[in-house]
């Protein structure tokens, strides 16, 4: 039977276990032994991972793959990927080796703005509030500068605060909306420090301005946060080829392929249905090393999807053409990333992906992290167009649902020969399973 508890958080570690599986399972020893088999039998490396959240009880594991022979502006790459969906890792990989062939992909980031926002209350004339935001805005940025300062040594800070008036959506609301560079770091903390320094002088001043009434100096701060979506944040990835060069075998022919692939693509441009499954797709490749070099892989989904809607409908992030003869498929994607701060100086593992990216900065992680979401794209694309999904998908699979009839070694390996050439589907090897073991 369920109960509540009172300071479960300032229970040990131990005790937060015993009344978890007394509380909840059925088999308490069962439930405690699972959850002890996670846990690492380091015990700093243990301590360092209970400290990362709040009433920490056991670790949850994804695998770590790598997709190897990326070729990034001359330069190859093994990427690291954690993720636990079969076939992306496979597919990665299989989209950089066809690609490395074919001259690799191309980047650029675009800009690396990011924005944060400080929400307020006025009940005055707007004009008046607009000569006092002109008459304090450089004290905003002076009395910050004891945030700013180490920040702007190395090149960032504060690049502009505008007075934005929102009185059409919520009465007497309007914003102080600021735009930054952060660098290599991801800038969440500097920039939400920065946001709550300038409301305080902000509010300050407004107590001291003449131009106000008594009712107007009363200004109400409702949050001082950043904000995850990043449009300015924009990094582009591409990669093209003569429309012959994307021959690979007699299965369709290097025209029928580019057209079909297009269209595909312009599906997804128009087809909000289709569109989320696609960029889905894309963000499978994302995802993956967001999460493999201790970023944020939830603000960075927020983000992008709202990027693609940001012309009123959901589409497709990335886009195809034929121009001359010449096959470009390409994405430009908002991407706030961070290379220090965080997890980076952290986890362990987190430190050993970004070493394998040969320590990258900010701007060169967001150029493969989009390159990664692009071959994502192409493989999920290629393989709809020509054999269909399933096909690599399930096989991919197959492992998995082995695994779900606790297949032994032997029957795993009769089975993987046996679906080499029948297709796998979760009743196929059910079946086959059967046969095998009567």
């Amino acid at each position: 039977m369920c109960a509540s508890i009172s300071g479960f958080s300032k229970l040990s570690k131990s005790k937060k276990i015993d009344w978890i599986v007394e509380t909840y399972f059925s088999n308490a020893e069962d439930a405690k032994r699972i959850l002890k088999q996670y846990w690492n039998t380091n015990d700093k490396l243990q301590q360092l991972h209970d400290e990362f959240i709040e009433n920490t009880i056991t670790n949850y594991y994804l695998p770590l793959g790598v997709a190897p022979n990326f070729l990034i502006n001359g330069k190859l790459y093994t990427i690291p990927m954690a993720i636990e969906e079969s076939s992306v890792v496979a597919a990665a990989s299989k989209a950089a080796k066809f690609w490395m062939d074919r001259g690799g992909f191309k980047t650029e980031v675009i800009s690396t703005t990011k924005i944060g926002q400080v929400h307020f209350m006025f009940q005055g004339d707007f004009e008046t509030l607009q000569r006092f935001f002109n008459d304090i805005k450089s004290k905003l940025i002076q009395e910050a500068s004891h945030i700013t300062k180490n920040m702007q040594k190395r090149g960032g800070g504060i690049l502009d605060i505008e007075l934005r008036n929102k009185t059409q959506d919520i009465q007497g609301y309007y914003q102080l909306h600021a735009s930054f560079e952060t660098l290599d770091a991801m800038g969440a903390n500097f920039i939400n420090s920065c946001l709550e320094q300038f409301a305080k002088t902000f509010k300050n001043e407004a107590l001291n301005f003449e131009g106000f009434s008594a009712e107007e100096k009363n200004i109400q701060i409702v949050m001082s946060i950043l904000s995850n979506y990043v449009p300015d944040c924009l990094v582009r990835a591409e990669v093209s080829c003569k429309i012959e060069d994307l021959y690979e075998d007699d299965s369709i022919l290097p025209e029928e392929f580019a057209l079909k692939f297009i269209q595909a693509v312009k599906i997804a441009e128009v087809e909000p249905y289709r569109a989320v499954t696609h960029n889905k797709g894309i963000m499978n490749g994302i995802d993956a090393v967001v999460l493999a070099t201790g970023n944020d892989f939830r603000a960075i989904e927020a983000c992008v999807h709202a990027y693609a809607s940001r012309n009123g409908t959901y589409s497709s992030l990335s886009h195809a053409k034929i121009e001359d003869g010449i096959f470009t498929f390409w994405i430009e994607i908002p991407l706030a990333l961070g290379t220090v701060g965080g997890l980076t100086g952290l986890h362990p593992l987190v430190k050993l992906s970004l070493e394998l990216l040969h320590h990258p900065s900010a701007k060169e992680l967001m150029q493969i992290v989009a390159v990664a979401g692009l071959a994502q794209n192409f493989a999920a694309l290629k393989s709809l167009t020509t054999t269909g999904i399933q096909q690599g998908h399930m096989k991919m699979h197959l492992m998995n649902i082995l695994n779900q009839f606790n297949a032994t070694d032997a029957e795993k390996s009769t089975l993987t020969n046996h679906f080499k050439t029948n297709t796998v589907t979760h009743s196929a090897v059910a079946e086959a399973i059967e046969k095998l073991r009567m």
